[in-house]
């Protein structure tokens, strides 16, 4: 199995898609102003407590204040609080934690009134991002996340990835760490730390104790809310966590972006550095790699199965419903039974990549074509879960119900990905009333002839549906070339397959949209 990332850049955002075999298996995308981002760290201050619910609620900037429960306060909680209100003081010299005498940890079934008051500044990490109506929830426990660790301050516990599952490298591994480990930090040792040597684990740690240094800094007088430490791009978490002897090629669209993405791997997996390619083709990197289609076909209602069945998708505030159809499926000869085990099997598999390419959080169920077999169910139940395997998303699959819904439970610590793939009339426009479409060249080129005569704008790009950039560019004599004659100047024509029919945009030098 071969893994690809294709970055997709624009100045507003980037859009990562990972292909695996060319099957497209996660999308994210991620704005140049992204805030309140999972892993980013601030000094917030509590706003108000919470008894009934023993929680408090807290400033971190957010226009909704941010959710924190006792639970999520850390059993290291009083180290956490001391250390903060040291560093912000300036009374701390080092983030180095030798010689730190640590406290008592809380109390597991505490009260958080009891340890927290309003207006008292506190450390705290984004745990989920803000979704729908909520504010962010925090955690008081930091953890800063490598390639083959996770480091944990204010503990000393050395704990290794269940994945992991051979004892002598289970063994190995913690009398490695164990001996370059600072004391009263902890190491939580990833999956991907297996067989990797002392020297690529110990950089590792290295450049997490960086990360722990920077927040020290940014503490020195800060005062409440701020920022003191951004987790990584969505682009470097995503190389952070995927990459390994799978990852076969990187295929970026900005030159700059290929450099970042190149001196990322020669500092984290140097054996990696050379399979960032950059795209240079006309197309939109997107189309050129079938994403664009594989997305339009997988964020809609209704989602096609090879066979013919298909998926009806609803969501709700609460939970998202998944109904399972056979459609036009050809079962041939064989029985219902079987019909419906192979539909539902199939169904199964494709439901998980759908919860991990759309990121759906929260309870989902899924209404499959009955089953009347208790094996045939097992089976299902078994195929689903497999499916889900590979889901880093916490999750929880119930087996069939005697209804046929199969019920699942999935965290949901950002957003949804949600992306709308149906399209208005590309001959009204939605609107009922219709345009004629030869009038399109004449309102590009009434724009091209303000932009370069009244606002004296060079090289500037036109982006259309790719049937326009045909019309525009076919031919010895195309209208691209009778552009350059009537201006003087240049014009890039770029085909995008997202526009719709009658739509342009036009692009600045820099790649920003032109207000027109």
């Amino acid at each position: 199995m071969s893994v690809d990332l294709v970055i997709k850049s624009s100045p507003s955002d980037t859009a990562i898609a990972i292909v695996k075999d060319k099957l497209l298996t996660g999308l994210s995308r991620e704005k140049s102003d992204r805030g309140y981002a999972v892993g980013d760290v601030y000094l917030a201050k509590i706003r108000k407590v919470a008894p009934g619910l023993n929680a408090a609620f807290v400033e971190v900037g957010h226009e909704k204040d941010a959710f924190l429960h006792y639970y999520d306060l850390g059993p290291q909680f009083k180290n956490s609080y001391r250390f903060t209100k040291a560093a912000v003081s300036g009374s701390l010299d080092s983030s180095m934690l030798e010689g730190w005498k640590m406290e008592p940890d809380i109390q597991k079934e505490g009260k958080l009134q009891e340890v927290v008051s309003a207006s008292q500044s506190i450390l705290v990490q984004i745990a989920k991002e803000p979704i729908s109506t909520k504010g962010p929830r925090l955690s008081a426990e930091i953890t800063l996340a490598g390639r083959y660790m996770v480091l944990v301050p204010f503990i000393q516990k050395i704990s290794i990835s269940s994945r992991i599952t051979d004892e002598e490298e289970r063994k190995r591994l913690k009398q490695t760490i164990a001996v370059f480990k600072p004391q009263n930090f902890g190491v939580i040792v990833r999956t991907q730390a297996e067989h990797k040597g002392t020297v690529e684990l110990e950089a590792d740690l290295k450049s997490l104790l960086q990360r722990w240094d920077m927040i020290f800094r940014n503490l020195k007088n800060a005062m409440p809310p701020k920022k003191v430490l951004g987790e990584l791009d969505r682009t470097s978490a995503v190389l952070r966590d995927l990459v390994s002897a799978d990852f076969a090629n990187i295929h970026v669209d900005d030159e700059q972006v290929g450099e970042e993405v190149r001196q990322y791997l020669e500092v984290n997996a140097p054996e990696k550095k050379n399979i960032v390619k950059l795209y240079k083709g006309k197309l939109d990197i997107f189309d050129h790699f079938g994403v664009n289609k594989q997305i339009k076909a997988a964020f809609g209602r209704h989602v096609s199965l090879p066979s013919g069945a298909y998926l009806i998708v609803e969501k709700t505030e609460a939970m998202h419903v998944v109904d399972v159809n056979s459609g036009g499926r050809k079962g041939g000869q064989k029985d219902h039974e079987q019909n419906a085990l192979e539909t539902n099997l199939e169904a199964a598999v494709e439901v998980a990549r759908l919860l991990r390419l759309r990121d759906m959080g929260g309870i989902i169920c899924i209404d499959f074509i009955d089953l009347y077999e208790p094996e045939n169910r097992r089976q299902l139940h078994k195929v689903l879960k497999e499916a889900m395997e590979s889901d880093k998303a916490k999750h929880n699959v119930l087996p069939m119900s005697k209804f046929g819904v199969v019920e699942i439970t999935r965290q949901r610590v950002r957003p949804e990905t949600e992306i709308v793939t149906t399209e208005n009339c590309p001959t009204c426009n939605g609107t009922g009333e219709v345009k004629a479409p030869v009038l399109i060249i004449d309102e590009l080129e009434h724009a091209l002839n303000y932009l370069h005569g009244e606002k004296n704008l060079s090289g500037l790009t036109v982006v259309v549906h790719p049937f326009i950039h045909a019309y525009l560019t076919k031919g010895l004599w195309s209208r691209q070339r009778q552009w350059w004659w009537r201006w003087k100047k240049s014009v890039k024509v770029k085909p995008e397959g997202a526009s719709q029919y009658l739509d342009f945009s036009i692009l600045d030098a820099e790649g920003k949209t032109v207000p027109l």
